[in-house]
């Protein structure tokens, strides 16, 4: 019940396509041996991260995001104007 008393409306939700986008820029663990006192077998069995991206200086999350929803639009065969609410998660903001 709401504030009102009422039963709110269900809605219907429902997605259609899915897309990512990551930097090209690839820092792996064998770059980081080169950088400080570190080995991949240290890295890997502490976290399992082989390697990680890196965004260019003029690129933010949400150019990311952009390229990630236009992917998910076109794998759903929809266009911008089908959408009613576009929903982005990232722990990286601008």
């Amino acid at each position: 019940m709401n504030s009102s008393g009422k039963k709110p409306l269900a809605r219907e939700v429902s997605i259609y396509g899915t897309g990512s986008c990551v930097p090209d820029r690839v820092l792996t663990n064998e770059d980081l041996e080169r950088m400080v006192d570190t080995s991949d077998e240290w890295i890997v069995t502490r976290t399992g991260i082989k390697e990680r991206r890196i965004v260019a200086p003029e690129q933010a999350a949400s150019d990311l995001a952009e390229v990630a929803g236009r992917r998910a639009m076109e794998a759903a065969g929809i266009e911008p104007k089908d959408l009613s609410a576009i929903i982005v998660c990232t722990v990286t903001g601008d």
